[in-house]
């Protein structure tokens, strides 16, 4: 087990920015640079051991600062959209930027994804282990409470990449931590035909502007029921609602049998590598986004546009817009509690 680091690039006050390379003795490669917390590559072989990424990314750090779909970082303070820039805590009403329309999303203008965060390296073990920390003063976008971050990042000699989060505050405030990371197991080409079971019978449905409604909703009998292996794109195109107003899937899963403890939530297949990730977490929901927005004005480390449906994301999470909504499980951090989330990502193949 290996880390090694190496210059990323400067950002435009001078800081540098490092890249991290995580490997293991199976020959899979994870970067990861401390701009963002952003996962930049995961490399790992097909049924014939040919090593592809497995992750849409860019090429430079000056496209990682623009970065305007979060490809590979971390999100916060609170992950997803919360409704026209606002929560109530504690009596008090809380003004965040409005970022996405009328809402927020994805901690603001300058969110986790846009921080430098400090890196230390624990190496020598399985796993090896990138530890990332960074502080969030109080009143940084609006939230209460100064928070003092650690993201980690070990990947062990079983192909497991496993992310830990933690966090504590001085001040009650909410947090919903996860990576953003945009897969694709072909390596190119669409996700349409990637197969995806999802472990959970239920999701939360949508308004127009992506806000959930409050109610949660049974999957059976619509085009969200992933509960048996299903190919992404063989509904996608229903004349459904949910899927009309965000042209294809972006929506929160409820995830079964939640009780804060690691438990598989999503295994997505690829039957021309090969390539099988399971996806496990501690955490009550799953964003499963199918990549409706992008449109090919991003261009990838191989130079090529990033087309519609070009990778998905499965971001492990607490509900969207959850402050105000009373029935989703709390994202609320008191002062002097621990916010603690985890998911591992496991890659094998089928011959």
């Amino acid at each position: 087990m290996a880390i090694t680091r190496q210059l990323f690039g400067n950002l435009s006050d001078g800081r540098e920015a490092d890249l991290f390379r995580l490997t293991n003795s199976s020959g899979m490669l994870v970067d990861v640079a401390n701009y963002g917390g952003t996962i930049t590559s995961i490399k790992v072989p097909d049924r014939n051991g040919k090593l592809d990424d497995v992750v849409l990314g860019y090429r430079t750090i000056e496209d990682y600062v623009q970065n305007p779909r979060y490809l590979g970082c971390v999100v916060g303070r609170h992950a997803n959209r919360l409704a026209n820039g606002k929560f109530s805590l504690n009596g008090t009403q809380y003004r965040l930027a409005q970022n996405n329309g009328p809402n927020h999303l994805h901690g603001g203008t300058k969110g986790f994804d846009k921080k430098l965060w400090s890196a230390a390296l624990v190496t020598g073990d399985d796993p090896a282990n990138l530890q990332l920390n960074y502080i969030s003063e109080d009143g940084e976008e609006g939230y209460p409470g100064e928070l003092n971050v650690t993201v980690s990042y070990s990947l062990s000699n079983a192909n497991e990449l496993r992310i830990d989060y933690r966090a504590i505050t001085d001040r009650d405030t909410i947090v919903n931590l996860t990576n953003h990371s945009y897969f694709n197991l072909a390596g190119s080409g669409d996700i349409l035909s990637h197969e995806l079971t999802l472990n959970a019978g239920a999701f939360t449905p949508v308004t127009k502007l992506l806000i959930p409604t409050g109610e949660i909703r049974s999957v059976a009998n619509t085009p969200f029921d992933f509960r048996e292996p299903t190919m992404i794109g063989s509904r996608i195109l229903e004349p459904d609602e949910q899927l009309a107003f965000t042209g294809g899937y972006d929506h929160n899963f409820v995830l079964n049998d939640w009780n804060n403890e690691l438990r598989w939530c999503a295994i997505v297949k690829d039957s021309s590598s090969g390539r099988v990730m399971e996806v496990s977490t501690t955490a009550p929901g799953l964003q499963f986004y199918s990549g409706n927005f992008l449109d090919g004005t991003l261009v990838g480390r191989a130079g090529k546009p990033y087309e519609k449906h070009a990778g998905l994301c499965l971001e492990t999470q607490h509900f969207p817009d959850t402050p105000n909504h009373p029935n989703f499980p709390s994202t609320i951090l008191r002062a002097g509690q621990e916010y603690v989330h985890s998911t591992v990502f496991r890659f094998s193949v089928v011959r």
